[in-house]
């Protein structure tokens, strides 16, 4: 059987999480994400990924803050018109020492995620000519990502935003990234260049793509009273509404429920998080009137798109920071693969001209 892409293909077994599209269900370790993310801090949230248990907080957390010199070294060195994704891709790979080259597992996991973000602003500042910020032991993971970029200590509401945008989009099934992560496991490499591999497939603008679709939606509406004319202005023109529909998701997608209501709790503390919850009750009751039958719901671009500008977060670094949050995921599938391991090896057919 040939199915391009490998589409509706199950090829893993897993207990980390399940996806239907039809109930507009998203579920981790086989819990619904509405019960298990409120309340949950990004440290605890990946602990149940990695082992299925909120068990304490490992202390690694902490200490994989604090980079080997020799991924610290090779920051400084790289060219500053690289991609902030293709820096993350070249010190996650030498991190491939001896101790990571053992099999898979939660510690290793645990110091890969607590680095990435410390390399995501060490390059960011090193491209604008700026020093690097030392991370804060008194902040919790995304608190220091944020303080990192810019060495001011972030809102609340800035951290209860993102926060919870990491927490909704630290895994979703076998996409593309996760796949790729699990194929390199597979054939018994180390959790380093699974992270590499993942990263690579991550960059694709087909996957892991910054909703800018959704951020020039904002910025022409910029404020609630212009939501109405913009919309109606682009329907009259066919233009399509990003940040509503979704390919797998035939109801609302669980993880953008979840991002308006911490929206709605952050009422009046920051415009763009007021914006995106007015317009997106404009949009969909203009969607309904003028596309009837349609169920266009919204999904995580856009919500992702409003906080993204709420914390004033540059486009070069969307992508990056998505995938501050699916290392997690990968990490997690790596792990259950080197578990339960057969490498992945699918098979082609020659579709060409045969030559005696």
């Amino acid at each position: 059987m040939f199915q391009k892409g490998l589409k509706d293909v199950v090829a893993v077994h897993t207990k980390i999480a399940s996806v239907d599209g039809e109930k507009g269900e998203l579920r981790y370790r086989g819990e619904l994400v509405d019960k298990v993310i409120p309340n949950t801090t990004f440290e605890e949230l990946s602990t149940f990924l990695w082992t299925g248990s909120k068990k304490s907080i490992s202390p690694l957390f902490i200490k994989g803050r604090i980079l080997p010199q020799h991924v610290h070294n090779l920051l400084q060195t790289l060219p500053n018109d690289l991609q902030v994704m293709d820096a993350m891709k070249a010190a996650i790979a030498v991190f491939g020492t001896t101790s990571f080259l053992e099999k898979p597992n939660d510690e290793q996991a645990i110091l890969l995620t607590a680095a990435l973000p410390v390399i995501v602003a060490t390059f960011y500042r090193k491209q604008r000519g700026l020093q690097p910020v030392e991370s804060r032991d008194d902040l919790g993971h995304t608190a220091n990502f944020l303080y990192l970029l810019t060495g001011i200590s972030p809102t609340p509401a800035q951290v209860e935003a993102l926060e919870t945008y990491l927490l909704v989009t630290m895994e979703h099934g076998l996409n593309a990234s996760t796949f790729s992560a699990r194929v390199t496991i597979s054939t018994e490499s180390d959790i380093p260049s699974a992270i590499v591999s993942a990263l690579g497939t991550m960059k694709g603008p087909l996957h892991g793509g910054a909703p800018s679709g959704v951020l020039d939606l904002l910025d022409d509406m910029k404020s609630p009273e212009h939501v109405r004319a913009v919309i109606e202005a682009r329907l009259k023109k066919g233009e399509r509404i990003m940040g509503f529909g979704h390919r797998i998701y035939k109801t609302e997608d669980p993880r953008s429920i979840l991002l308006r209501e911490k929206c709605l709790a952050l009422q009046g503390e920051d415009a763009w998080l007021d914006l995106a919850t007015f317009a997106e009750k404009e949009i969909i009751q203009l969607l309904n009137e003028r596309k009837p039958g349609r169920k266009l719901y919204t999904n995580v671009e856009f919500y992702a798109a409003a906080i993204m500008r709420a914390i004033d977060l540059d486009p070069a670094l969307f992508t990056p920071t998505f995938s501050l949050a699916r290392i997690v995921g990968w990490t997690a599938h790596a792990i259950e693969q080197a578990g339960d391991n057969t490498i992945f090896r699918p098979q082609s057919v020659y579709i060409g001209k045969k030559f005696v």
